[in-house]
């Protein structure tokens, strides 16, 4: 098997950018120098640049004995995504950074390579450089920084929220979560007599591996006039709780609408109802759009993915800024990158 320590950089590169050459930009959007330079130059319409940038490390952020090459560059490359949309803006490039053991299997490489490429052919953001680099027995770290622009938009701040407001999300909540729930229990071990349960966890498994986002609803959302906006990485509650901080007011979620929309179906079939819920709650890595909009706004008119109605915000009480499921406080811890164990 050939590795890494088998061929030098150039002899790598030339590999992998044949699999990024498929992605172009948006027929606004320009890359006047791509990678091969010192850096590459990326045009911004608007005037400003919306970045950010998201790592994942082996062992912490991914196993190796449940996710490919492929669902890797996937999950790297929409998290980061689902932070262009989130700010209401749309994607323009990316940049991806490789830290890797010599004895990392150049296959493995160029598998993280395509599924990063699917991701941003389907976003019209080409890759336009990043960063290759040794690193110590078992390492790899793998890091993707996102670029968009707003199109003229004001940016949509988790600072905007407004008592009043109604919270939505567009796309799924708990299925990644419930499918590392899954994973971490080695796998559902389904009856074979049960397809059903059998193809809803695989299902949720593939959620986790390579989760998909809506990012696209971002600026439609903006344009919408949200006042504010955040993906779902570390948690439902916990994003929110964010918003609710940042804006200094308080949500209550509708645990109906959770249930029935969210938990019910796939997730309460593999784990149970009270798993399931909490899932929803306090699963991360979904990747959803969670956001606020003034009252009366019609969400069922916006175009694109759907949006659901799961909550309301509130002025904060004297317990300040917080975020509660039918006027109650959950249980549902999100990841921290530090605390979680």
């Amino acid at each position: 098997m050939e590795r890494l320590r088998d061929l030098d950089e150039p002899a790598l590169l030339a590999r992998i950018f044949p699999v990024y050459a498929g992605a172009t930009p948006r027929p606004w959007g320009s890359v006047p120098v791509g990678p091969g330079d010192d850096a590459a130059v990326v045009g911004a319409p608007s005037g400003a640049v919306v970045a950010t940038t998201d790592g994942m490390v082996r062992g912490r952020d991914w196993r190796d004995d449940w996710s490919s090459g492929h669902d890797v560059g996937v999950k790297v490359a929409v998290q980061n995504l689902a932070d262009i949309g989130a700010m209401g803006a749309e994607p323009t490039a990316l940049l991806v950074s490789l830290v890797a053991d010599p004895d990392t299997a150049a296959a493995w490489v160029l598998d993280l390579a395509r599924g990063i490429a699917s991701v941003a052919e389907e976003a019209g953001a080409p890759v336009v450089g990043g960063d290759l680099s040794s690193g110590p027995p078992g390492v790899l770290v793998v890091s993707v920084t996102a670029l968009g622009d707003l199109r003229g938009r004001r940016p949509v701040l988790r600072s905007g929220a407004r008592p009043g407001d109604v919270v939505a999300v567009c796309g799924s909540l708990g299925r990644s979560g419930g499918g590392l729930a899954l994973h971490l229990a080695d796998g559902p071990a389904p009856r074979a007599s049960d397809p059903e349960r059998q193809q809803a966890a695989a299902g949720l498994l593939a959620a986790h591996r390579a989760p998909r986002a809506p990012w696209r609803a971002g600026p439609v959302a903006a344009d919408a006039g949200a006042t504010a906006l955040i993906d779902v990485s570390d948690g439902l509650v916990t994003d929110l709780g964010r918003v609710a901080r940042a804006s200094a007011v308080a949500v209550d979620l509708d645990g109906a609408v959770l249930r029935e929309r969210f938990a019910a179906g796939p997730l309460t079939q593999c784990l149970g109802a009270d798993e399931a819920l909490h899932q929803v709650l306090a699963g991360g890595e979904e990747h959803s759009l969670v956001g606020c909009f003034p009252a009366g706004t019609d969400l069922p008119a916006l175009p694109g993915a759907p949006w659901t109605v799961i909550g309301v915000v509130h002025e904060p009480g004297p317990a300040g800024a917080r975020v509660t499921v039918d006027g109650d406080l959950p249980d549902a811890r999100g990841w921290d990158h530090f605390a979680t164990p």
